[in-house]
């Protein structure tokens, strides 16, 4: 009996077995249980000296990417790597559930791998402040700012998200866009990069004396092209007078578009569209996407250099704001001639 045959019985891959059976974080209690009743009835026993050894053995970066839909991730970890990899270090990238915890996840990834250092892409401030005292390798957190947690081995690098979703806000009132629907994140975790996103829209509109009433005008979501598709169907259907949405990501925008040609409406001459990332996806959309473009080549190789600096010259813990660009693209018109007048 191999693990193999426990997987082929408990009709699940090989990879969750072997977190099960290591008892890792990111697995359902249903899938837990399914396969620990399938171990018992064929007891089955591990190899743990093979185990020990595959442990002894690693000493690769890792890589905790937090979603699994999330396309701005797929091109850090993309670049990321292929800096690590230019260094000559090894590395193993581990994808979590968006609702998972990243740092109860490195805990046990650092007693089975022991891995020399981790970079988290994307993460709960939450989740650090409980849980990152466990942990003494050096760490890089993207995309979301560990200044104010102060970890010695925690840096961090993150777009000024409160002042870049203000400035999409900006532009969508230039455009004279005042009915705007806000779609994405959680109003009320604050501790996720949604919230700042949310924030900073909220402080532009506050700013220019426009009306946003939260209960109606904003939608939560996760960061999925279905869940953005789903979110605006609730949305429109609710406010049906909006004539312009901000998703906090371009994967939820993508979704909102195809949900719009589905509620017989385009984009942008019935509803203008503004998302946030600068995925490459934003380029090719008909119409391509206006977004806030985050500069991830500049993210990935400061990151990569953050936490190669740490693990070979002990160097203190930093933290940088990386620039982001603001993206006209096609998916926003204006809805009066003059687009000077409200601002």
């Amino acid at each position: 009996m191999t693990i193999k045959d426990i997987a082929r019985l408990a009709g699940c891959s090989v990879g969750t077995v072997s977190r099960v059976l290591n008892n890792h974080p990111d697995v359902s209690e249903a899938m837990r249980k399914k396969v620990m009743e399938v171990v018992e009835e064929q007891g089955f026993q591990p190899n743990t000296n093979a185990r020990h050894l595959k442990m002894q053995a690693s000493s690769a970066v890792a890589l905790v990417v937090k979603g699994t839909s999330n396309m701005l991730f797929a091109d850090l970890v993309e670049r990321t790597q292929a800096m690590l990899v230019g260094s000559g270090e090894e590395t193993v990238v581990c994808y979590l559930d968006e609702d998972a915890d990243e740092v109860a996840y490195a805990v046990q990834l650092c007693r089975e791998r022991r891995p020399k250092g981790i970079l988290f892409l994307g993460g709960d401030l939450e989740n650090f402040a409980r849980g990152f005292g466990q942990l003494e390798l050096p760490c890089v957190l993207l995309t979301n700012s560990a200044r104010e947690l102060g970890f010695p081995n925690l840096s961090s690098l993150t777009t000024d998200d409160t002042e870049a979703a203000a400035q999409a806000i900006e532009y969508l009132l230039s455009q004279g866009h005042t009915r705007i629907g806000i779609l994405g994140g959680s109003a009320h975790i604050s501790s996720q990069i949604g919230y700042s996103r949310l924030q900073g829209g909220l402080q532009s509109l506050r700013r220019h004396k426009v009306e946003f009433d939260l209960e109606r005008q904003y939608e939560p979501c996760r960061y999925s092209l279905s869940e953005g598709y789903a979110a605006a169907q609730r949305l429109l259907s609710r406010c049906p007078d909006l004539t312009a949405v901000f998703a906090l990501s371009d994967v939820m925008a993508i979704g909102v578009m195809r949900a719009l040609q589905d509620m017989g409406r385009t984009v942008p001459g019935d509803v203008s569209l503004m998302g946030y990332d600068g995925i490459a996806m934003a380029r090719y959309c008909v119409p391509r996407l206006a977004t806030i473009c985050q500069d991830t080549g500049r993210m990935a190789r400061r990151g990569g250099e953050m936490l190669l600096h740490r693990i070979y010259s002990q160097r203190p813990a930093a933290h940088e704001l990386v620039p982001f660009q603001l993206i006209r693209g096609e998916s926003v018109r204006p809805v009066f001639p003059d687009t000077e007048r409200l601002l």
